[in-house]
């Protein structure tokens, strides 16, 4: 009878870890090509147009913005390739060599984004916006190598979910300042300022306390 109630759980464990498996792939897979969309609507036009027309207020700031860009697209596209890799614990180089990658497009992403907001023309408060995001960015990036670096896999795992967030968080702004109902909030300045913010921290927030619920449920009660 114990063998046959092991048995079942042993069985529904199996089944819980397949259904996790097909959810992670599923999620792995829209993650992929909602960043190739991003990159392919908001990014390539830059390259096949370079000229001011394309480039508006940015043309004289092209030099800041295009390292932004590419340090950007860089980091959105490898990323899913280091959870890939990182979570099935396979071809263990490739997760190194794009791991790399992923930190070389962060930094000129934000040495880009630094400038950027500096020389703004959208106003202090958006350049403030812009310059916590690239603060967010290089921060959470930055933990996510130290500890691996100190050989806490758990702990840069988490840190590197907390970097892809951030990273994410251009696709988040354009899809919130392009689409659905907060795309018609007025006044438009107010709405890039909000979402400057709004577009890391909030998706941040509801990681931390995904994270924070699972930690609570694995923890073993403390005996009296």
């Amino acid at each position: 009878m114990a063998h046959a109630a092991a048995t079942n759980i042993a069985s529904a464990s199996a089944g819980k870890s397949k259904v996790g498996k097909t959810l992670g792939i599923v999620a792995w897979v829209a993650l992929v090509a909602i960043a190739v969309t991003f990159v392919l609507k908001y990014v390539f036009h830059y390259y096949l147009n370079y000229n001011s027309a394309a480039f508006d207020p940015y043309w004289p700031r092209r030099a800041g913005l295009l390292l932004h860009i590419t340090g950007g697209m860089v980091a959105l596209l490898t990323g899913p390739w280091q959870f890939f890799t990182g979570l099935t614990g396979r071809r263990m180089n490739v997760h190194r060599y794009t791991g790399r990658v992923f930190l070389g497009g962060v930094t000129a992403g934000v040495i880009g984004a630094t400038y950027l907001a500096f020389t703004t023309t959208f106003g202090w408060a958006f350049g403030f916006g812009i310059l916590g995001l690239a603060a967010a960015w290089a921060s959470t990036t930055a933990m996510a190598y130290y500890a691996i670096r100190k050989g806490q896999v758990e702990i840069h795992k988490e840190w590197m979910t907390r970097a892809y967030i951030v990273t994410f968080a251009f696709v988040t702004f354009r899809v919130f300042n392009d689409y659905g109902p907060t795309s018609h909030l007025k006044p438009a300045g107010d709405l890039s300022i909000t979402l400057a913010w709004a577009c890391w921290v909030v998706p941040l927030c509801i990681n931390e306390l995904r994270l924070q619920l699972k930690r609570i449920r694995m923890a073993k009660p403390a005996r009296a």
